[in-house]
């Protein structure tokens, strides 16, 4: 067993000898009969109990619970979940897997539950600090190996330090611990369908190897992960957050990130598809090696972009919204008349929101669909 940092002890995950207690929290919790109800609905609450207080270690919890509740998800929210790629990962390796990010929790879990499924090892995974605030989410999270993620603050020094600590205990996570990590590609989830890498989170993956650029990011085994949603994840809601931050100051609500969380498990999301793009290179790394860092840092976003914009998969709703933005029938050929009016229908639970301005509020929607096939379009260009 691997010796423990207490350097990390802010942020680390759950180390096994602490699962037990944790489940036992779970189980005694207030919320307990309601997670029972959702993720074991046809067993007995006091089975179901008694099952989570026998975990006690970090693979029984996923490969009995967590893998529940992903199936769970599927059966009730998705109509064909698929995940390719894996193949190209070799199963005595580990990698940090950036992923554009469309979910708050499904991202991560599904491809946890694709990891499962496949016979390899499941990822540590990045987990906000505001959203670690309930002691069962803490719980749940921690034993589900997440790590928890200080969002920016105002000063500049204390931003440097987290972003340091951060970078070490990634780099510390994979080439020590022997364990995958999964990352967002930017700070909160893509609400407008554009997904773009923040370079600051190159430039954080390299703080804690400062000497050599392309050794920071090769060491790391950079894999981008495209997540793609038939019915995007809190569309709504998202175009409701774009329409504020252009009319008034967004501020966050409470329980924003709780609702969003529960949207997101159950809205209808039809077809979802993960695809792990190939690794990026050092070949491709040392192509950028005469740049500046801060040029390198942009040149690899953008090359993470160009790996998940075109695996991107897009369905029928992305066509309609783009015809339906530019006034034309461009992609009629790609979707049905039954799939417009089903889409149309969608669009109309806006109406409801008629102190916005409703045509705007409509453009926002319609280009959560419709960027994705525009994004694809700027790499061909």
């Amino acid at each position: 067993m691997m010796e423990k940092n207490p350097q990390f002890d802010d942020i680390r995950p759950y180390y096994q000898e602490e699962i037990p207690a944790a489940m036992q929290r779970i189980a005694h919790s207030e919320v307990f009969p309601l997670l029972a109800s959702f993720v074991y609905p046809d067993t007995p609450i006091e089975e179901v109990r008694q099952r989570v207080k026998s975990f006690q270690n970090t693979h029984d919890f996923q490969h009995d619970t967590m893998r529940q509740v992903n199936e769970q998800i599927i059966r009730r929210s998705i109509s064909e979940f698929t995940c390719t790629g894996i193949e190209r990962l070799d199963p005595k390796r580990n990698y940090l897997f950036v992923s554009n990010h469309r979910d708050i929790m499904l991202d991560s879990s599904l491809l946890q539950y694709s990891f499962v499924l496949n016979g390899f090892d499941t990822t540590e995974i990045t987990f906000g600090a505001n959203l670690m605030t309930h002691p069962v989410v803490i719980d749940v999270g921690k034993a589900n190996k997440m790590f928890r993620v200080e969002r920016p603050g105002g000063n500049l020094k204390d931003f440097y330090k987290s972003s340091l600590h951060l970078s070490e205990y990634i780099r510390y996570t994979i080439l020590q611990k022997k364990q995958s990590v999964w990352i967002a590609q930017r700070n909160g989830r893509t609400k407008n369908g554009i997904d773009m890498t923040d370079q600051g989170i190159i430039k954080m993956f390299c703080l804690s190897e400062p000497r050599d650029k392309i050794k920071a990011l090769a060491s790391l085994h950079i894999v981008p992960v495209s997540v793609s949603y038939e019915w995007e994840s809190c569309d709504v809601l998202k175009a409701l957050e774009l329409y504020e931050s252009q009319y008034t100051r967004y501020t966050k609500k409470p329980g924003e990130d709780l609702n969003s969380i529960l949207t997101g498990i159950l809205q209808y999301k039809g077809r979802v598809h993960f695809e792990l793009c190939p690794p990026i290179s050092v070949a491709e790394l040392s192509a950028f090696e005469s740049q500046t860092n801060n040029e390198y840092h942009k040149s690899v976003a953008r090359l993470i972009d160009d790996r998940i914009n075109t695996a991107y998969r897009l369905y029928p709703n992305n066509y309609i919204a783009h015809d339906l933005l530019y006034g034309n029938t461009k992609y009629s050929g790609m979707y049905t008349e039954q799939q417009y009016n089903a889409f149309v229908r969608h669009m109309q639970r806006l109406d409801r929101y008629d102190t916005c301005d409703l045509d705007r509020l409509r453009e926002l929607f319609i280009g959560i669909y419709s960027n994705p096939i525009d994004n694809k379009l700027r790499i061909r260009s």
